[in-house]
């Protein structure tokens, strides 16, 4: 048997783990409190030396669960649930963190990387940065301890044995159970979660909510010694969370695109917007820095936000984890009810943050002079309040199952919940793009008048040509939600435009085409590239799978209309619009237990002929039926996305009897999905006569059948005979999954037959396709990819000041 003994040794490193944080958190304190510089070093030297046992003990911890996980030593539950042997080498990792546990280990390895970083590059805060990151260090061991306070469980032991946390008694009386099929295959990974997305997603986004804790150490620092200086160092840091952050959030909007038939990148889904907020918050934290840094206003936001965006992340936690957003959620963990220790996590930082930001809100220094509104630290404190009531509008409608919890109450989200969302971010859009174009053209303090609108008046005629000629050329004519939200889809797009054709002005007419100080306009063009692909690819998403076969495989639902669903038989080119689609075959990978189904798509000039493959996975974790994983044809003006929504197997077993009924012209029967009617009999036509061997004489049965859809289909079943021998030929309407064929003669006096009819799902291998058409998607990636290379480029140049500073 297969078993790892190192178990009690890796529970005593998380458990030093803990006690190694708190001691780091304490001393490094004390150092940032102490008045004499040798009870500074001392506090300092011994929690740095705490830090380093903490990251050897984080390490450790992470590196054995991954090695119980990939080893398959199903004896622990944590390896048992989250992977199986059959499970794809290259999604190990995403085992890792697909439960409570794994995630959390993810989020302390990347505070210790951070930790590092900061006492390596911060000597001034080092040591009330490091003291709060140690806390939050602290706090995230305890959700890994699985220890029992009179009966209340902290935390979960990702370490925990199979036998103890399985119910199942009668199973672990046999000394061998883990030799048994079901333990010894495993539980496998989630199937929605096999996707190479999924590997490397939640690092980056980890990353992302770890790296927020920094810039709120440097506030909490500042308001403890009511010093204000930490504001230039926090800068970089505020950028890189942006960045990696906003790629996590990216990363994972790729994966639903590529995994989830939703047909889309973004559903408004609530742990996708409770990812959202803290970045929101978090770069209107930073154009607030960037204002006081140069201006010396809007300090009181910038504590605020760079508190607020941490809290988020914190909140998004609890969200997340606590099991309160139910089936709301795709991506919400169910399993473990941390409640209580998410909650204290949230109030812990939160609570003490706000009273502390309060007490020393009356010494935090304010110029009393108002802002001229020709200076670009007015529209940059702007923009960051309409980021901030983006980001509140955002928590309000994501926190409803928050407030049905607390209240009792029972407020049901809108039907259409994602126009809910639009209607109201569309302006927020309209707004940020015309302050994205035009704020890098005032100076600080105040502006000639003239000259901004000289300067800015060539990009905006430039914008309002560009975007007409796309709204109009471009037949951007969304009217499914009104006239008013497909003017503001038009509005949008000028804002988006001018940002973009403003900031590429900005780079050559004020920074002289210095690449190098250009991050913030870079920064800007992705942000409105991307902002133009978002209203391209949405007001212009079309259905390509216009059902033309009148068969649907489901009836009409919430989620499958059949009109929009086309449906295939296998071998038979089907008529889809602009393309003619082929279903040419289906294949089983063994390796990772998915059907491919192979679909060619030939256009009707000819121009276009591709494979595509869409497959399906069978659903695992309790969860019935199958996910459809979809596929993608990518040109560079747009993307067709394939999912099968539906599959009929003809290769399963037929169980169907023929069912007898006495039939004579003009007679009907009913099946389960519409009539049968009985036209005559044929004794001599070119149908009936292929059929026959020679020799035979043949009589063909003249059949109509009409499903409940009002489709109508011919059928003819024939008996031959030859020598007084009988042979019967049943027909097939494919399309109905019906057999009808000859018994014998019922009623040789009234002309009566009796036929056998069969409903036979094994007739034929049957799938239905939804088919979009995305244009433009890749400049919202293209966008995305801009955006976060104008953030290094900001990163890099403030990190080499910052250093020719110090040298200096």
């Amino acid at each position: 048997m297969n078993t790892f003994s190192g178990a009690n040794w890796v529970i005593f490193f998380a458990v030093l783990s803990f006690v190694a944080s708190l001691v780091a958190t304490i001393a490094f304190f004390k150092s940032s409190r102490s008045k004499l510089l040798n009870e500074q070093n001392g506090w300092a030297k011994l929690a740095r030396g705490a830090f380093v046992i903490e990251t050897i003990c984080v390490f450790g911890v992470f590196i054995t669960l991954y090695y119980i996980i990939s080893s398959h030593y199903h004896e622990y539950y944590y390896a048992w649930n989250h992977s199986s042997r059959s499970l794809e080498k290259k999604y190990l990792f995403a085992s890792f963190w697909e439960g409570q546990e794994g995630s959390f280990m993810l989020w302390n390895i990347w505070h210790c990387v951070l930790g590092w970083i900061v006492i390596w590059r911060s000597k001034k805060w080092q040591a009330p940065v490091m003291a709060v990151i140690s806390l939050a260090q602290v706090c995230i061991s305890t959700m890994l301890l699985g220890i029992y306070f009179f009966g209340w469980k902290m935390g979960s032991n990702p370490f925990a044995l199979l036998r103890n946390e399985l119910n199942a008694p009668m199973l672990f009386t046999n000394p061998d159970y883990l030799q048994f099929p079901k333990i010894f295959e495993g539980n496998d990974l989630n199937s929605a979660l096999q996707n190479y997305w999924m590997v490397i997603h939640p690092p980056i986004l980890f990353l992302g909510f770890a790296s927020t804790i920094v810039p709120f150490s440097y506030a909490i620092a500042g308001l403890m010694k009511n010093d204000h200086t930490w504001t230039k160092a926090a800068i970089p840091w505020a950028a890189f969370s942006g960045a990696v952050l906003g790629t996590g959030i990216m990363m994972g909007a790729a994966w639903a695109y590529e995994s989830l038939n939703f047909g889309g990148y973004w559903a408004w889904d609530p742990v996708e917007n409770a990812s959202l907020v803290p970045w929101i918050v978090m770069i209107a934290g930073l154009h607030t820095n960037l204002v006081y840094k140069s201006s010396g206003y809007s300090l009181k936001s910038t504590y605020l936000f760079y508190i607020l965006s941490f809290s988020l992340v914190l909140y998004s936690t609890f969200l997340t984890r606590s099991g309160i957003l139910g089936d709301t959620s795709v991506h919400a963990f169910t399993e473990q009810d941390m409640t209580v220790q998410l909650v204290g996590f949230v109030l812990l930082f939160f609570i003490p943050a706000m009273v502390l930001y309060f007490y020393r809100s009356k010494s935090i220094p304010s110029i009393k002079k108002e802002e001229s509104s020709y200076s670009r630290e007015f529209w940059m404190f702007i923009g960051a309040l309409v980021l901030f009531l983006s980001a509140l509008i955002i928590t309000a409608k994501t926190s409803i199952p928050v407030y049905n919890k607390i209240f009792g109450t029972n407020i049901a989200m809108p039907e259409d919940t994602m126009f809910s969302y639009n209607q109201i971010q569309i302006f927020i859009a309209i707004i940020l793009g015309v302050l994205t174009a035009v704020t890098q053209y005032f100076k600080y303090k105040n502006t000639d008048k003239k000259v901004f609108y000289k300067k800015i008046a060539i990009p905006a005629g430039i914008a309002l040509v560009i975007s007409l000629c796309i709204s109009l050329i471009g037949n951007i004519n969304y009217t499914e939600k009104g006239a008013g939200f497909m003017i503001a889809i038009h509005v949008a797009m000028f804002a988006a435009v001018f940002a973009l054709v403003a900031n590429a002005s900005y780079i050559w007419i004020g920074l002289k085409g210095k690449m190098k100080s250009a991050g913030a306009s870079i920064a800007h063009i992705g942000f409105a590239l991307a902002l133009i692909g978002i209203i391209i690819s949405s007001s212009r998403k079309t259905v390509l799978s216009e059902n033309t076969t009148g068969i649907a495989l489901l009836p009409k639902s919430k989620d499958y209309d059949p009109q929009e669903n086309i449906t295939l038989f296998k071998g038979i080119k089907t008529d889809m619009g602009k393309y003619d689609v082929t279903y040419a075959r289906d294949t089983i990978n063994n390796s990772n237990h998915k059907k491919y189904f192979e679909l060619n798509f030939l256009s009707k000039d000819g121009k276009e002929n591709f494979n595509i493959y869409p497959d399906l996975i069978k659903n695992n974790k309790g969860a019935e039926g199958q996910s459809a994983n979809p596929d993608n044809k990518h040109y560079w003006d747009r993307d067709i996305f394939v999912y099968v929504s539906a599959a009929q197997d003809g290769t399963q077993d037929d169980t169907s009897q023929f069912k007898p009924v006495d039939m004579k012209p003009g007679d009907s029967a009913f099946y389960s999905n519409g009539i049968i009617i009985m036209n005559g009999v044929v004794t001599n036509n070119d149908s009936l006569n292929r059929k026959l061997l020679p020799g035979e004489k043949g009589i063909g049965i003249n059949m109509t059948v009409i499903s409940k859809d009002g489709m109508h289909y011919r059928a003819m079943p024939i008996f031959a005979l030859k020598d007084n021998d009988l042979r019967i030929i049943p027909d097939t309407v494919i399309a109905q999954s019906l057999i009808i064929r000859f018994n014998r003669l019922a009623d040789v006096n009234q002309g009566k037959l009796e036929l056998g009819i069969k409903e036979d799902k094994s007739v034929q291998n049957i799938i239905t396709l939804k088919v979009y058409q995305f244009p433009f998607i890749n400049l919202l990636w293209m966008g995305i990819i801009i955006m976060v290379t104008g953030f290094i480029i900001s990163i890099v140049q403030r990190v080499r000041t910052g250093l020719k500073v110090a040298a200096s």
